[in-house]
């Protein structure tokens, strides 16, 4: 494995420990972005081993799997395109109090367990 893939590894397990450290803070929307930023950065892992380049700069996760080479399950599909379109309130909420209400604290961990399967799976296929 290149360095920098190993690096892109490291970073991501690092932002889904923020993701938690954010849900215990009750930082909900935190949780989101950090869950979305370290996908971005394992599917990062791969489009750097698959391409044996540094990754393209974007935050789009289907882009990225696309150069991935991966092909993951459906169930995976489905959940990276909702949190690719999360992403995008979460991090410019036109208004902050009702991005706030959209994820609540049962909403935000059903997306930290999701992205921690993903997460795991993405990491599996590296080996």
């Amino acid at each position: 494995m290149r360095p920098d893939t190993q690096n892109w590894v490291d970073t991501a397990l690092y932002d889904l420990e923020t993701a938690h450290y954010m849900l215990t803070t009750r930082r909900y929307l935190y949780v989101v972005f950090m869950c979305h930023l370290a996908l971005e950065k394992m599917l990062k892992a791969h489009v750097t081993e698959n391409l044996q380049a540094i990754p393209p700069r974007s935050h789009d996760l289907i882009y990225l799997i696309g150069r991935s080479g991966l092909t993951l399950p459906d169930t995976f599909l489905e959940f990276v395109g909702k949190i690719n379109n999360a992403s995008i309130l979460t991090r410019y909420p036109d208004n902050l109090r009702e991005a706030i209400e959209e994820y609540p604290r049962s909403v935000v961990k059903a997306y930290l367990q999701q992205t921690e399967e993903i997460i795991e799976w993405l990491r599996q296929a590296l080996n």
